[in-house]
This record gives structure tokens, C-alpha cells and sequence, in this order.
């Protein structure tokens, strides 16, 4: 059994139970609470055995709409005289092996024929069995009649087991208890002592005799008083209706046969609807997540290797630099070389008696300034240096004593490169 804590958190739900008369039927509706239990309605269904089956339905369909619970499926309690009911002890057998020895001992517990009982059992603790059985042929009618009548029925049990779970649902039961109620078959005693775990029976005595024969069964101390379960059979049966997973499963009814009410069915179904929702969507969403997951992993690895992407920009940039350093100082250096080189033409070129008394090298022109005996013919010579062209005077030619003082502006040019020397003859050529 559950501890109290648990079981009072999961008692939630509405129930319907209905007790079999002699004549009438005694229906009672509770919604079940941690708190406790809430008798919502109680209907009476008069003569039923002799009314047609569809009225007398239509009454417990109303009432049952009425209380917003049709929907629910119903325990029903079989009349106590019509159930034998015993409490047999199977000590060290195992749950795998109980049915068998259950259905062994089921000659001994009831006077029919192997075929015309029914039988259901649960266990009650780890030694004691609770067994009822009812004739077959009258479970049969009550199956007939309360299918004619369009009543989902979801157990029919008796009343020492719908009792016993009633009264463990929101509390724990005292360790010895003994009551007793009126019913239509005669005064119904319940009791639970440690000497018998379930006592039930119907007395045709006076409630002062019956009591004192049922706390005699239960090996109860005599000045054992009886209590007041403030709970009619019709309500108890609603209240294992409400809570089934908690109560007793002693249930005559075949299991293919078993109408379920409970909306709690819907949640597993509910939850693994979820569940595979919850599911579609990680797998729609995992390709998005992944190139997210990438992307800040890229992102930080970039963010990672910036300051040495950096430097290698700058280690390109101070290299440009330096290339273009080393370019101006290499054409410094050839500039250098050029102007030696039309410093040594000019001075070939001009040959005493003549002489130069100025020069002035730039980068795009020369000037020279000098005196030589005719100067006319300066301008063809200079032309024909190749690295000298469009020479003129950029003053008039002037006369000292037997000498001609000229300037001279030329523009200068680059020469041709130098064609390569061939390579010397191989050893034992033909000399040319």
C-alpha cells in the first residue's frame, strides 16, 4: 500500500456508485479530494426489477447528466447475501503463483458448480487473500439488466471490498474497527482486527447480538465499541469508482468487459503526444542549432586568431614599405650611375682646346655652359649621344677672343641595355 502523504495527493476524480436492493437502486455520486470526500447527489431508483430496463436508465442517465458525470463508469455492489466472501491466509506464496493457488482451493470456498461461479481475488497484505464469488447465472442477469438499462458499469464487487478501500483512501484505518448499517438484506457488520484482516456478513439479529458475533470472529477485546464509518455502501462504492488505481481491484466483471471512465486514461497518451512533439521539433530545430553552435565556435576562433592575422597585416605592410624603400634607394643608386656616366661622355665629348664652365644635371635635362673655337657644331654631336637628345641653345652664341662661349640645354634619355656577352667557346670548339 501506498503511504498516506502519496495516496492523499493522487485521491482526486468523481466516481458513481450504485448498491442493489431488493427492489430499488440506490445511486450515489462523490468527488473525491486530497481533503476528503463530497457527496455531490444521491438517487434512489424505485422498483427497478419491475420496471423496462430503458426508463429506469433514462432516471440514472438525468441524474448522472445532472451532476456533470456521465461520462463516468460506474461500481456497482452486488446484494452481500448473493456474494460468499471468504479472507483465506496463502502464506509464502508468490504473486506469479497466487492464481494458481487461488483457483486450487476454489472447490473448498464456495457450493457450486465448477462452471456456474464467478470468482474474483485480491491480495490484501503479504499472507491474507480476500476472495468473493456469486453464483453465475444471477451475475448474468445484473450484467443483462444493467446493459439493457445503457449503464456503463465499470466493476461489480461487494461491499467488504469497496469498505475496505474507502476508508484507506484519504486516512489510515485503525488497527481494529468494527461496524455495522442497515441494509435491505438484514443489519451488514464490517470489521478488521489482526486476527482477520476482513470480517463481512449479513446478521438477521438485533445490532447488539450481531456486533458481539462479529467481534467474537474478530478476536476483539469486549469492550470494543462500534464506530460510525459515516458512509453509505453506495457512497463507498463511488469513492472506489473516483480513485480506482487506489482501491481494491475485486472485480467480478471479466476484464474484455470493463468500461474505463477515468479522463486520467488520456494521460499517457497526452504525455507521449508531447513527448513526440517535444521530439519533432529538436529535430527541426537541430539543424539551425548546429549552424548556430558553429558559427559562434567559428566566430570565436576568428576572434581568437585576430591579433596574429593582424600582424601578418602588418608584416605585409611593413614589407611594401620596405620593397619600396629598397626600390628608391636602387634607383637612387642607378641615378647615381647615370649621371657618372653622361658626367664621363661630356668630358669625352668636350676635348681641349675646349672646355666646359658649367654644368647642371637634372633629372629630365642637362645644361652645360662653355667655350670651344666653333660651337655650331655642338648641337649634332650632343644628338648623338644616347643619352642626349634635343639639344639647343637657350642662349645666343657669344664671341671671346678666338673662342665661342655657348649653353647648352639637352634632354636626357635612357639608354638601351647592354646586349649580353656570349658565353665562351666549349673546350675543343672550332674557333671562329
Amino acid at each position: 500500500m501506498l503511504p498516506l502523504s502519496l495516496r492523499k495527493w493522487l485521491a482526486f476524480g468523481s466516481g458513481v456508485g450504485i448498491e442493489i436492493g431488493h427492489e430499488n437502486l440506490t445511486v450515489s455520486v462523490v468527488r473525491m479530494r486530497p481533503s476528503g470526500a463530497s457527496v455531490l447527489g444521491v438517487e434512489t431508483i424505485e422498483s427497478f426489477r419491475g420496471r423496462p430496463a430503458a426508463e429506469w436508465g433514462r432516471q440514472y442517465a438525468d441524474f448522472v447528466r445532472k451532476h456533470g458525470v456521465a461520462h463516468v463508469a460506474a461500481v456497482v455492489l452486488v446484494p452481500r447475501q448473493e456474494v460468499i466472501v471468504r479472507t483465506v491466509p496463502f502464506p509464502g506464496v508468490k504473486d506469479a503463483e497466487l492464481a494458481a493457488a487461488v483457483n486450487y482451493q476454489l472447490d473448498t470456498l464456495h457450493p457450486y458448480d465448477e462452471d456456474d461461479a464467478v470468482l474474483t481475488w485480491a491480495r490484501l497484505d503479504p499472507v491474507n487473500v480476500l476472495i468473493g464469488v456469486i453464483r453465475r447465472q444471477l451475475f448474468e442477469q445484473y450484467q443483462s439488466l444493467f446493459s439493457e438499462a445503457g449503464i456503463k458499469v465499470a466493476s461489480f464487487t461487494f461491499s467488504a471490498a469497496a469498505i475496505r478501500s474507502a476508508i484507506r483512501l484519504v486516512n489510515d484505518p485503525p488497527a481494529h474497527l468494527l461496524s455495522g448499517q442497515q441494509t435491505a438484506d438484514g443489519f451488514e457488520v464490517y470489521g478488521e482486527s489482526e486476527a482477520k484482516p476482513v470480517f463481512s456478513s449479513v446478521f438477521d439479529l438485533a445490532p447488539e447480538r450481531a456486533f458481539a458475533f462479529a467481534a467474537a470472529e474478530l478476536r476483539l477485546p469486549d469492550a470494543t465499541e462500534p464506530l460510525d464509518l459515516g458512509i453509505a455502501l453506495s457512497q463507498a462504492a463511488a469513492m472506489t469508482s473516483a480513485c480506482p488505481g487506489l482501491s481494491l481491484d475485486v472485480n467480478l466483471l471479466p476484464e474484455e468487459q470493463r468500461r474505463t471512465s477515468s479522463r486520467l486514461r488520456y494521460v499517457p497518451t497526452t504525455v507521449l503526444a508531447v513527448i513526440l512533439a517535444g521530439l519533432c521539433t529538436a529535430i527541426a530545430l537541430h539543424k539551425p542549432y548546429d549552424e548556430k553552435v558553429y558559427r559562434e565556435a567559428l566566430e570565436a576562433e576568428l576572434k581568437a586568431t585576430e591579433p596574429l592575422s593582424n600582424r601578418v597585416g602588418n608584416l605585409d605592410t611593413n614589407i611594401a614599405k620596405t620593397q619600396k624603400r629598397v626600390a628608391q634607394l636602387d634607383e637612387f643608386r642607378k641615378r647615381t650611375r647615370a649621371d657618372l656616366d653622361l658626367v664621363l661622355e661630356l668630358t669625352s665629348t668636350f676635348v681641349p682646346p675646349a672646355f666646359l664652365s658649367g654644368l647642371d644635371i637634372a633629372r629630365d635635362n642637362v645644361t652645360v655652359t662653355g667655350e670651344t673655337e666653333q660651337a655650331a657644331p655642338l648641337l649634332r654631336v650632343l644628338d648623338g649621344s644616347p643619352r642626349l637628345t634635343a639639344s639647343e641653345f637657350i642662349s645666343p652664341i657669344g664671341r671671346l677672343a678666338s673662342s665661342e662661349v655657348f649653353r647648352i640645354r639637352s634632354q636626357r634619355e635612357t639608354p638601351p641595355p647592354a646586349a649580353p656577352a656570349p658565353p665562351p667557346p666549349a673546350a675543343g670548339a672550332p674557333k671562329p
